[in-house]
């Protein structure tokens, strides 16, 4: 079908996928599509500050990509130019990039301030067939299992679990379906879990390197963005068995308006998100405990759900932000002692280490060491770390608070001891800007569920509508990453263009021999 104007909810990479989408593949003139988002920038949850003036910078999240599975990904920013000026592409960046960079962990795992033998899994028999026998469960069998239903205590003490659930960030309380999804999806890199060489990354940090540019492109081809809004709610409309849109409640710089939507007018929403309710900290003081009862990005699911049982859930995500929140940190170094002392650790510079996660933390810390510089026009002398716990509500080992708790300079302390650093303790303090980010929805993307508590991007009842984000289900796919954000945006825009065939297929690695032998002879070796 022909439109003749495209709204979108939401600016993050989902949103910007679909503009993208819909200014290269559809005949809606890019003038006549207008993106909604809530706050005075878009990227969503890709968000990372340039704070140098004040000599930090701040990231609520960080990300890793692989080669196969980041398909639908890979498709868009191969439609991106690197710049105005530039016969080049973001892919093609991306890939100059890796080639100069490449991933090689030798201190995956640390204990006692040294890097320890990350190799084997260190998984027993009756575990290793466990995994087996839940790769041929069908779906519907595992419905709302948690993997700790399904799997034994011993399973949570081997290095399997330790390497693969700081990796992704699962919780032993989350969805044993979605975990199973994740290894079947990243089954080709279980030979190298420990050395993690299959990790590949953008440039700079993806708001720099994925956000900044298609923003850019899609103002330069006429689609509109609008700042300070947010789509709240949705008239519907029913005719031959099928649900449109009529009109839609937005709000503007907090005033409320109702925009028509015409008969040939195509809507996309992006429903939830995974950052909502998130608060800072300081150097001096905790995040703040979250206040809010509601987030403008949830409204709106939350009032359309009701129209339809096949719009899905939200509360199902929603209900327990205790089992869904972690915090996250980022340090900035402004001397390189720190820095100096890692990587007689680690063994290699930073940007080709992959993750670190610190055994014997309480609060089991992991961090990450990104290239440099990760921002454009980074000083030399300013250095980043981005981490964070997994068992944020555990009182750490030597700062005896959980967490949530904790100021950016009570979990830079514990870090430095966790490492043997606290002969450099004053010199490393002096020097650093640790920013906590208490993020209580984070993982909600992974709570137990049924398959009908997350809507299809394009419902069996939509007329001129599609829904778009990590809430939406797309079969064999995994949620909480750029990837899916992509793929949901594809699905959406393609299906309306009735061209299915232009989805980028998933990598079904599970489907090959090869990779299913080097799998079943990692888990036993």
């Amino acid at each position: 079908m022909n439109y003749d104007k495209a709204y979108i909810a939401g600016g993050g990479l989902a949103g910007l996928a679909t503009a993208c989408y819909l200014t290269t593949d559809s005949t809606i003139e890019p003038g006549k599509i207008t993106l909604y988002d809530s706050s005075t920038y878009v990227g969503g949850s890709l968000d990372a500050l340039d704070l140098s003036y004040e000599n930090h910078y701040f990231m609520r999240g960080f990300r890793m990509l692989e080669s196969k599975v980041y398909s639908a990904f890979f498709d868009l920013i191969s439609k991106i130019p690197l710049n105005e000026s530039s016969d080049k592409t973001l892919l093609d960046d991306f890939i100059d990039f890796n080639r100069e960079v490449k991933t090689f962990s030798q201190s995956r795992l640390v204990e006692a301030g040294r890097a320890i033998n990350a190799r084997q899994f260190k998984l027993k028999f009756s575990d290793r067939i466990k995994i087996l026998h839940l790769l041929t469960k069908p779906e519907s069998a595992i419905e709302l299992l948690t993997i700790r239903d399904f799997f034994s205590p011993s399973f949570f003490s081997s290095n399997f679990w330790l390497e693969f659930s700081t990796t992704f960030s699962f919780q032993p309380w989350h969805s044993v379906e979605e975990f199973k999804r994740y290894i079947l999806r990243f089954i080709q890199c279980s030979p190298v879990l420990d050395s993690q060489t299959c990790i590949r990354s953008t440039r700079y940090n993806q708001y720099d390197s994925v956000v900044l540019p298609a923003q850019k492109y899609l103002q330069r081809k006429g689609v509109n963005f609008v700042y300070n809004s947010h789509i709240t709610n949705a008239d519907f409309h029913e005719s031959c068995g099928k649900l449109s849109i009529k009109s839609l409640e937005i709000t503007v710089d907090g005033n409320k308006s109702r925009q028509s939507i015409a008969k040939n007018d195509l809507v996309i929403l992006t429903l939830g998100t995974m950052t909502a309710w998130h608060s800072t900290g300081t150097m001096h003081s905790p995040p703040p405990p979250p206040t809010k009862t509601d987030a403008c990005e949830w409204n709106l699911w939350k009032n359309i759900s009701k129209i339809s049982d096949e719009f899905g859930r939200p509360e199902v995500f929603l209900s327990d932000t205790q089992a869904s929140q972690w915090v996250s940190f980022t340090i900035t170094f402004s001397n390189p002692v720190f820095f100096d002392l890692l990587k007689k650790i680690t063994r290699t510079k930073a940007g080709c280490e992959g993750p670190v996660t610190i055994k014997d933390s309480n609060w089991l810390i992991s961090f990450a060491l990104p290239n440099h510089p990760h921002f454009v026009n980074q000083p030399e002398n300013l250095q980043i770390l981005w981490g964070y716990g997994m068992h944020s509500n555990t009182p750490g080992n030597f700062v005896k608070k959980p967490l949530p708790e904790c100021s950016g300079a009570e979990i830079l302390f514990e870090l430095i001891h966790h490492l043997k650093f606290e002969h450099k303790l004053n010199e490393i303090m002096q020097g650093a800007t640790c920013v906590p980010c208490l993020l209580p929805l984070i993982t909600s993307q992974f709570s137990p569920r049924r398959k009908t508590d997350r809507p299809a991007v394009v419902p069996a009842c939509a007329g001129n509508f599609a829904f778009i984000g990590q809430y939406c289900d797309i079969p064999d796919d995994i949620v909480f990453t750029l990837e899916y954000s992509v793929r949901s945006a594809q699905m959406a825009v393609y299906t309306h263009l009735n061209r299915p065939e232009k989805v980028t297929p998933i990598y079904k690695g599970w489907h090959r021999l090869s990779h299913l032998f080097d799998a079943f002879r990692t888990a036993f070796r």
